[in-house]
């Protein structure tokens, strides 16, 4: 057997070699058993999401390390709970691999992973991994929330305004630099980097659930009662176009989005002409932020709490066209639409 860890091969030591390997990336007492089993609080709905990613449509070795690779992969997973309001409890891995990756790949592939779960307390609880032509990542993870504080697609008003909690269009930059090195000849080196990193470290924003529910609860006697209005969003992993319209098609209604009040990265004026910023920000994806709708009132008490990055940019409308609004009267509005975002099978 070979004795060079970072040459040796998935299919040196096996299946069981390599679960061996990886078992110490996971909490012992909850490894072993066909199951994991998660205890969870009185009142809560468990919450479960899968997603996956596969090498040359997710990552690559161009663009990414294996640790960024495991990072975003859990990062991915955390921000659909997010999305739902839900509380991260655990995550299983399953894992296809061509038999000649090296075990030392997949342990820094596992390392990433756990330096983005670590800093949510989120544990490893189990997984599978089998042979396989590409190499192919999926990740179910679980979560709890109060049945009163779930976030869903479906609920959004006519009047409500349109909150995004951070900065979109930095992750389509950095995986743009990251392809053409060449075209940010002209950005500082601190710009250049906190593009790169917004593509290869996502932020899943568990942060802003507490924020929100004190909000929501502010009007409520007690924290079990429901609060007094529905919060829908979900987060923007496909683009922040694609985010308002599957909100809007779940609840039936229509939206103005306007772009003069969608913040920018500041990076962008050093290097991308407006039409070519704009469309970052529209249809970039990979910003896992927040897209949520929620009347006027308490969206501009989130906001105000979240910083400057977060914003209103638009309002839920009567209808189903989301209008996008240009600031300036000579371009006109646009109806915008799920083909004009990345679509999985479009080629």
């Amino acid at each position: 057997m070979n004795n060079d860890l970072s040459s040796l091969r998935v299919r040196d030591i096996g299946e069981q070699g390599l679960l061996e390997r990886l078992q110490r990336f996971c909490p012992p007492d909850i490894i072993g058993d066909d199951a994991a089993v998660l205890e969870t609080l009185p009142n809560q709905s468990l919450i479960v999401t899968t997603d996956m990613l596969v090498d040359g449509v997710h990552f690559s070795d161009v663009t990414t390390s294996p640790e960024d690779a495991g990072w975003r992969a859990a990062a991915a997973n955390l921000s659909d709970l997010a999305a739902m309001g839900a509380t991260p409890m655990g995550i299983t891995v399953g894992l296809g691999l061509p038999g000649d990756v090296t075990v030392n790949w997949v342990e820094r592939l596992y390392q990433g992973m756990t330096e983005c779960l670590s800093k949510y307390h989120v544990p490893i609880v189990g997984g599978d991994i089998v042979r396989s032509p590409i190499t192919t990542l999926a990740i179910t993870a679980f979560g709890q929330a109060n049945p009163n504080f779930i976030i869903r697609r479906s609920t959004a008003q006519v009047g409500d305004a349109i909150v995004i909690t951070g900065i979109h269009g930095a992750s389509r930059a950095g995986l743009e630099l990251l392809l053409n090195p060449e075209i940010g000849y002209n950005l500082k080196t601190a710009s250049k980097a906190a593009l790169i990193t917004a593509h290869q470290r996502p932020k899943p924003r568990l942060d802003v659930l507490p924020i929100l529910k004190e909000i929501l609860t502010s009007p409520c006697p007690l924290p079990p009662a429901p609060c007094l209005f529905p919060i829908s969003g979900m987060d923007s992993s496909d683009g922040l176009v694609d985010a308002v319209l599957q909100i809007c098609r779940a609840s039936q209604v229509g939206a103005v989005i306007e772009s003069s009040k969608i913040p920018l990265p500041s990076a962008f004026e050093e290097w991308l002409t407006p039409e070519k910023s704009l469309e970052y920000v529209l249809y970039g994806g990979e910003d896992f932020e927040l897209v949520l709708c929620l009347p006027p009132e308490p969206a501009l008490a989130l906001v105000q709490k979240l910083g400057t990055s977060a914003a209103i940019i638009g309002t839920i409308t009567p209808g189903s066209n989301v209008i996008l609004h240009q600031e300036k009267a000579e371009i006109p509005d646009q109806v915008l639409s799920l083909s004009q975002g990345f679509q999985h099978f479009a080629q």
